[in-house]
């Protein structure tokens, strides 16, 4: 996925930098070569030369060495002083010509780029070169031996060049991490196709070239003991790189001792606090809490046995007097009224007490005027309905889960306008299918396989897409670094993007050859005139094994526009779009067809799928109400007789609250979109399904609650007894619930943000609907049921005598699940031993979830968004599976000041004199220790190679014309013919001059003028084998230009690579590690610098998500405990809410660990919103436990019997049978997050609403709200108890 584009040339440098044969001579070996009229004391004797002259040259161009020896040769004054320019080490008589120091020159010339940045390095490699070439004692340490006879004269064929191993280790030490930063690795990968030790190094140089091949035109056999007598070993002075007086950077020679005070950073060690428990470890959080549990569970087993034995002691068993019994259901009843607040016995809150004032006189008006109530809740719903005429849908991923205001989205703002933005990415992944018995894959790399990949490029070249009349094909949106071939990534590069070329080259051989020679063979650059890094083109291979590869990886780079705007980006999206059904309709086929698999994606895919997921789930929402309204339907009504089924059941009161439901989600989206918010597709599906869940509770209750009132009242007293039974139970819940969904808008992610200020409102609009329209619509179905009309066709009466009138049809019966709770369930639940056992195994299970939270992984995987027959689930699968580079980081540079009076270039640059702690080393530094830095490489800068490039020992490269103007290397027109496949060097470049001398500059940095003048010559200049550190194509985009007259760059980047990054917390742990370096680094230099990766922007939420996470949850738990205390005025029954709301909220994220489910804002959302959810669970109980009447555990007995069943039926079983639907959905996202977590809400609040609460209640449960009066002998009557 990764692209490094940079134009190099002639990377076989060492190779070429010795002189060649004759083409088509005979050869002829020889050990010990005699010449003539000369001795073999002369031969090998100082001052005496084994082969001088030019005495041919091949076909290919490269010259070729005359094998005779003659003794050295005294040059003269101009020829001596360019060979001192050269090679200082030699003075007095030499072994070359002119003709021959001048081809030395012109091929170092091209090395020289690469080392320059080391002058120790640099000035070893030319001594080896110039020893070879020039010294005066060649024949003490070169013997010729083997030579190639021509028609006119014999050239050297191979020589034995003796050094010893002193040198050679000296040379490869001093060179081994010199970096070249243009391709983010080191040039001894170059100069050396990447040699472990000096040997192999030799090794590589000696190697012949094959006619038309970068490479030496004879074989060297270096050698390190000499086998003839008279010779000796080539030793001249070895340069260390740490010599300061040569000045090499920390980042090309960490062992510098100027570098010792600045070590790698050692790898960060995770926290492995652990106890040995004999042979098993157990981590520290976890002994901990076992020794918690442990002791409060003693504890709290101690404080419950001696308390039983004080009550029992001091209370006579003849004064015990049951307040409730429940073999007597009349007696029941009367509790259950009891618990209607009453005015002689129990003793409100001033809140409580209003409320109870306000829902009495409204619940008589609204019985009263119901139609009034119903037309004026309907009408002010619809008025806020009307904002849908505005309702947008976003889609585009960066505006979901992105703030505006975060950091990483200002960095990539600051990136895109100052820079350039991050291209755009067309992708294909071609693999092998894995064997079935040993589960590996066989390799890609087939002659069969790269033809079909031939074939799959020649419909994608093909490939044309329509937009606004015209017709757009790759070649217009391709990235294009030089000339105008794209920048595809892809193993066909090295066929040059052209199927003739396969066997000429050689085939699948060929490939195989590049993948070791990519940087330095000729015939494997890239079309586009750049080295193609086999890791950027090949998947599922191990270390550098790139013929195991299991994997082509196809990459299409694609010009972007800023801000994701403009004529450009629409071309790009009408391509993409053609792309991915051309993958569909044609490649699939051909490539499954030959037994791989293929997947895919575009730059715009994500978007689409997105958009197709809004209708993927539509049948299962539309199921999951179908479900709940048919449950809401039976759940209301009374099914004692089948005879009166018609007129008891509550089909249209069940509609009626679906639609009332409905109305307030739609008031809610017309409200926000009215003000230009907009929606998201997961409000869409979510909300409705989450208010409905929510909104059934309090339908269930309001309805039960009427149906519990006596018969005796007219129909408004009971409606009026109905809202203060449940009235301040069901605000509490529904204000709860506002204000836990209302926190959630301080998650920074807006589809988050703006998910829970929609639910908070629909919510808000669901209870103020549900105590106006759904209690008229109540009124109205009441009616009908006594008037005998048909429920769903009231205009059809029945008869009186043809339904039964013993107790009214809306009287409701006590059921199973009643009978359950008040004869099975309560009784068992006061056992002295299960409430024991309760608080153990709950206090237990909260323990173990907070041990399992500290495992929950940050991030949100990019599959789970995608609907599940997305066909980027395979491709993410595959992405994971096969890439073996990581993402780009750029470490941007803030104001770069470059006037001689700054230090920031010596501050930022890793050449020679540069700072060891500079920018560029320090990166250089990190990128040694990957498994905590996750920096891969070091940096390319184009402030190094700008540098290298004005250079006067890097004489190829920055030169000019006598007017003044730019002149290119000489192998770049107009100084050589393209067309003509030759270059004059006397032509018009032959009075070109380096640009500067060293005289002109100051301590080898450039001034102010001369930076400011020759920068834009160095961005415009192109690579070529002459002077490979051009900076157009690699640079051309990373300074920022405008107003860098004023000596201040205000942007600019240095571009290194993320190590491969496979799973959510490894993006996370490497942005983090980013910035913390990048921090670091700034504070220490006072230069402004940030990291920027283009997935940052969608990471930085989980940085810090565990803040988030836990400041939310402790402001919704605060305001949920603030509402409590506000209406009951109970601080001890808010604390026992708080304290089960706490503990359901951490068993819930005990399971999440469990189902490994990730924490981010969807999560951390649910964690919010299941705190008002779980309310439902709880406020009801604590209420009527309040209102009740006897100790603790006959309260708690009472209070079980009269809301335990419906807590079960009205919340426990109306969400889970709308959340067990959503398992079918075809969306992850819903599986996970919306199943798995509301399913687990649900179980664990019934768990905790049902067995917990009571039993705590029944130990430690605040006090009654009675007051103690005169006990009164006689049953009050029910008008009495009404109030």
């Amino acid at each position: 996925m990764v692209l490094s584009f940079r134009l190099l040339a002639a990377l076989s440098l060492l190779q070429v930098l010795i002189f060649a044969s004759s083409l088509g001579a005979e050869k002829t070996d020889s050990q010990f070569l005699l010449f003539p009229n000369a001795t073999s004391g002369e031969r090998h004797s100082p001052e005496y030369c084994a082969m001088y002259d030019i005495c041919g040259e091949r076909s290919d161009g490269k010259v070729l060495n005359c094998p005779y020896g003659t003794p050295a040769v005294k040059p003269d004054e101009f020829l001596s002083a360019k060979i001192q320019s050269l090679c200082p080490m030699i003075s007095g008589n030499v072994c070359c010509t002119e003709a021959q120091f001048d081809t030395l020159r012109a091929q170092v010339q091209q090395a020289i780029p690469f080392l320059v940045g080391c002058p120790a390095c640099l000035r070893n490699f030319l001594n080896l070169f110039c020893e070879l070439s020039c010294s005066p004692n060649q024949s003490l340490f070169i013997n010729v031996t083997s030579i190639a006879k021509g028609n006119c004269s014999s050239t050297v064929d191979a020589i034995d060049f003796y050094v010893s191993d002193a040198f050679g280790e000296g040379l490869y030490d001093s060179c081994k991490d010199v970096k070249f930063g243009t391709m983010n690795t080191r040039a001894i990968q170059f100069i050396g196709a990447g040699a472990r030790n000096f040997k192999e190094w030799f090794a590589f140089i000696g190697q012949q070239a094959d006619l038309g091949m970068p490479g030496s035109p004879y074989a060297i056999n270096f050698k390190s003991r000499p086998e003839s007598s008279g010779m000796e070993l080539m030793n001249v002075s070895i340069y260390s790189c740490g010599d300061t007086s040569l000045g090499c950077s920390c980042g090309d020679c960490p062992s510098s001792p100027a570098c010792s005070d600045y070590e790698p950073p050692s790898p960060q060690q995770k926290d492995t606090c652990s106890i040995s428990l004999g042979s098993v470890k157990v981590k520290c959080i976890e002994f901990s809490l076992a020794i918690l549990y442990i002791v409060l569970v003693s504890a709290f087993f101690g404080w419950g046995l001696f308390h039983r034995t004080r009550e029992r002691r001091r209370i006579p068993a003849s004064n015990m007097k049951p307040l409730l019994n429940f073999e007597d259901e009349k007696l029941t009843t009367l509790k259950v009224h009891e618990m209607v607040p009453q005015e002689t016995n129990v003793q409100l809150s001033a809140v409580q007490g209003y409320m109870s004032s306000f829902y009495r006189r409204y619940g008589t008006w609204v019985a009263k005027n119901p139609s009034l109530v119903l037309c004026m809740s309907l009408a002010v719903v619809l008025i806020l309905c009307l904002g849908l005429i505005r309702f947008k849908v976003e889609t585009r991923p960066e505006k979901l889960w992105v703030g505006p205001g975060s950091r990483a989205a200002e960095e990539k703002n600051f990136f895109d306008s100052h820079l350039a933005p991050f291209y755009r990415i067309e992708q294909l992944i071609l693999a092998t299918m894995p064997d079935i018995k040993s589960g590996k894959s066989s390799s890609i790399v087939s002659d069969d396989n790269i033809q079909l990949l031939f074939e799959i490029q020649k419909k994608v070249d093909g490939l044309r897409a329509n937009y606004s009349g015209s017709m757009v094909s790759l070649t217009d949106i391709c990235l294009k670094p030089m000339g105008q071939d794209c920048a595809t990534q892809s193993v066909l590069q090295y066929f040059k993007m052209d199927p003739e070329n396969y066997y000429g080259y050689g085939g699948v051989q060929h490939v195989e050859y590049c993948f070791q020679h990519y940087t330095s063979a000729d015939t494997c650059m890239s079309a586009f005139k750049a080295p193609l890094d086999p890791s950027t083109a090949l998947g599922g291979f191990s270390g550098n094994n790139y013929t195991e590869a299991s994997a082509f990886i196809v990459t299409y780079p694609v010009n972007n526009a800023i801000g994701g705007a403009g004529n450009e980006n629409g071309k790009a999206v009408a391509w993409e779009k053609a792309f991915v059904q051309l993958v569909k309709d044609e490649l699939l086929s051909m490539v499954q067809s030959r037994n791989l698999t293929l997947s895919f994606s575009s730059e715009s895919s994500i978007e689409e799928e997105l958009k197709r997921e809004s209708t993927a789930d539509v049948i299962t929402i539309s199921i999951s109400y179908l479900v709940m309204f048919a449950y809401i339907s039976i759940t209301l009504g009374d099914v004692s007789r089948l005879s009166s089924f018609y007129v008891s059941s509550k089909v249209l009161l069940g509609l009626s609250g679906v639609i009332v439901v409905m109305l307030s989600v739609l008031g809610s989206v017309g409200f926000f979109s009215a003000i230009g918010v907009k929606s998201t597709l997961i409000i869409m599906e979510v909300i409705p399904f989450l208010v409905l869940a929510v909104g059934v509770d309090n339908m269930c209750i309001l309805v039960h609650a009427v149906k519990r009132q006596s018969l005796d009242l007219p129909l408004e007293g009971r409606i009026s007894n109905a809202l203060v039974e449940v009235g301040p139970s069901i605000t509490l819940a529904s204000l709860s619930e506002v204000l836990a969904f209302a926190v959630g808008s301080f998650i920074p992610m807006p589809a988050c943000r703006v998910f829970s200020m929609f639910a908070a409102l629909a919510v808000l609009l669901d209870f103020l609907l549900q105590v106006t329209a759904f209690v008229a619509l109540i009124v109205f179905d009441f009616m009908r049921a006594e008037d005998n009309r048909i429920d769903c066709f009231p205009c059809i009466k029945i008869p009186s005598s043809s339904v039964e009138s013993d107790e009214g049809i809306n009287q409701r019966k006590k059921g199973l699940l009643a009978w359950y709770m008040q004869e099975v369930h309560a009784p068992i639940l006061g056992i002295w031993g299960v409430k024991i056992f309760v608080i153990a195994a709950f206090f237990a299970f909260t323990l173990a979830s907070i041990a399992l939270c500290t495992r929950i992984e940050p991030g949100l995987e990019q599959q789970i968004v995608l609907p599940r027959d997305s066909y980027l689930q395979g491709y993410f699968n595959n992405v994971s599976e096969y890439l073996r580079i990581g993402p780009p980081l750029y470490f941007v540079v803030k104001d770069y000041n470059y006037s001689s009076d700054s230090r920031h270039t010596n501050q930022l640059c890793s050449i020679n004199q540069c700072d060891s702690n500079s920018l560029l080393n320090e990166i250089s530094r990190a990128s040694l220790v990957p498994e905590s830095s996750y920096i891969a490489k070091p940096a390319a800068s184009w402030l190094d190679d700008f540098l290298v490039w004005m250079s006067p020992e890097a004489f190829g490269c920055c030169r000019k014309f006598v007017n003044g103007s730019y002149c290119p290397p000489d192998d770049q027109p107009p100084c050589c013919s393209p067309d003509e496949g030759y270059c004059d060097l006397g032509g018009v470049c032959k009075d070109c001059t380096t640009c500067f001398r060293h005289s002109d500059l100051n301590s080898g940095r450039p001034s102010t003028e001369q930076f400011r003048e020759k920068l834009p010559w160095f961005l415009n200049a192109l690579p070529s084998a002459d002077c490979a550190k051009g900076g157009h194509g690699a640079y051309t985009s990373s300074v920022d230009l405008n107003g860098y007259e004023s000596s201040v760059i205000q942007a600019s980047e240095f571009r290194t690579y993320h190590t491969p990054l496979n799973k959510q917390v490894d993006y996370v742990n490497s942005m983090r590690a980013a910035r913390e370096f990048s921090s670091r680094v700034s504070d220490a230099l006072k230069i402004q610098i940030f990291p920027y990766s283009v997935f940052y922007m969608f990471f930085e939420q989980y940085l810090d998500i565990w803040r988030t996470a836990l400041i939310n949850i402790a402001i919704a738990l605060g305001a949920v405990f603030i509402v409590c205390l506000v209406i009951t005025s109970s601080v001890w029954s808010s604390a026992i809410i708080l304290l089960v709301l706490a503990m359901i909220i951490v068993d819930l994220m005990g399971v999440m660990a469990c189902l490994d489910i990730q924490l981010n804002a969807v999560s951390v959302v649910n964690l919010i919103m299941s705190i008002g959810i779980a309310v439902e669970f709880c406020v009801h109980i604590s209420h009527a436990f309040s209102v009740s009447q006897g100790d603790r555990n006959q309260r708690a007995k009472l209070a079980l019997g009269t809301m335990g069943a419906s807590v079960f039926s009205g919340i426990t079983l109306t969400k889970l049978v709308g959340v067990i639907v959503l398992c079918f959905s075809k969306s992850e996202i819903f599986v996970v997050y919306y199943f798995q977590m509301y399913l687990a809400l649900v179980l664990i609040g019934f768990l905790h609403g049902l067995v917990f609460l009571p039993v705590i209640l029944s130990m430690i449960g605040p006090p009654s709200m009675h007051v103690p009066v005169k006990q009164q002998e006689d049953e009050p009557s029910s008008s009495a108890l009404l109030g």
